[in-house]
């Protein structure tokens, strides 16, 4: 029977979720949609709701989420420069910063508190640079994915549509984050080579070209997109599951400040695993970005299978506080600009009558 196999289908769906909530949607009639010129999207879109600045999907949201992006990166890379820089230091020269608090220790006695802020101008750019197209793109890219898949397949591959949608997203986004991110570790990583990134960016380039800014961005691929891939998909998943499981209320009687809690415990959550998933390229970049002339497999070739692992804690502690921040950051901007925030995915009713789960 037609229904028992779309069953199977959705049972076989390696990215399915078997734990959902079965709710009735009301859906306007065709007619009634076109009388008000609601345009028809699958992921909860609709005309501007009651309550909302814009329309969701519409050019000034993107452009807002874009906006977003920027602070939610921007501020908070920046403001955990300290610990970035001695987790970079711990990556390239072990033997001398063997720890966390050794590595703050030497840099507060060679370079004084302030040493502790080096880099801080070009993580501030780079990383809103990428947070503008991290975040815009991603919404961009899973609004267009899901409608080319049609309603109910973002909703049996929703998981899929995520990791499609992320992906494409930190693709542009390391392009616009490379050439920072090269000065940044140079700063860091090479005492006496230049101390902000008006000197650092102009001797990068007469030494090496434009190369210099982007002979890490493979690397920076293979950081950043499984580290995007698992923040992203991660993260709508484990709202979805808090809200099924842990949160006492659904989310519509849950206030702003209750779902902004949520935001962010869903937001370290999936910063853990995200750190874990990208720290071996995270440990090329650090050292590729540092030595002239040196390339991806060199590096990976020298470190070896323990080496990618060096800083694995500091980095565990400053991405799961990161991608929590950013998260929040993000949704709170959303909230202030009253933009649509649609709620966790549930199963399009069309979906439930193939199924046979309505009457």
């Amino acid at each position: 029977m037609y229904p028992n196999s779309l069953t199977q289908l959705a049972r076989a769906n390696p990215f399915s979720a078997p734990l959902f909530t079965l709710q009735k949607v009301e859906e306007p009639s065709q007619n009634l949609a076109a009388e008000h010129g609601l345009s028809k999207r699958t992921l909860a879109a609709a005309a501007v709701a009651e309550g909302d600045s814009c329309e969701f999907g519409s050019s000034h949201y993107f452009i807002m989420c874009g906006i977003g992006g920027i602070l939610s990166c921007g501020t908070t890379h920046t403001a955990l420069v300290p610990l970035d820089l001695v987790k970079c230091r711990l990556q390239v020269d072990p033997d001398k910063y063997k720890s966390i608090f050794k590595g703050f220790s030497i840099t507060i006695k060679e370079d004084g508190m302030r040493g502790l802020a080096k880099g801080w101008a070009p993580t501030f750019i780079g990383y809103s640079m990428q947070g503008l197209c991290k975040f815009g793109f991603y919404e961009v890219f899973k609004i267009t994915y899901s409608d080319f898949i049609g309603e109910e397949n973002t909703y049996l591959w929703r998981t899929s549509l995520y990791l499609a949608a992320s992906a494409s997203a930190e693709f542009f986004a390391d392009i616009a984050l490379a050439p920072m991110e090269a000065c940044k570790v140079r700063i860091q990583t090479c005492p006496g080579y230049a101390s902000n990134l008006r000197q650092c960016a102009p001797k990068m380039f007469a030494e090496e070209g434009i190369w210099a800014f982007y002979k890490g961005v493979v690397p920076l691929w293979m950081r950043q997109i499984p580290y995007t891939m698992m923040k992203f998909a991660c993260f709508e998943r484990t709202v979805e599951l808090l809200y099924k499981h842990v949160v006492p209320k659904p989310r519509a009687e849950c206030s702003k400040s209750e779902q902004l809690v949520v935001t962010f415990v869903a937001g370290y959550i999936a910063g853990v695993f995200c750190a874990i998933v990208s720290h071996p390229a995270d440990s090329v970049v650090s050292v590729l970005n540092k030595e002239s002339g040196s390339s991806a497999i060199g590096v990976l070739k020298k470190l070896g299978p323990k080496g990618v692992w060096k800083g694995l804690v500091a980095r565990i502690i400053m991405i799961g506080t990161l991608t929590a921040l950013q998260w929040f950051i993000y949704d709170s901007v959303k909230v202030y600009f009253r933009l649509p925030r649609p709620p966790p995915p549930e199963m399009p009713e069309s979906l439930k009558k193939k199924l046979g789960l309505t009457e």
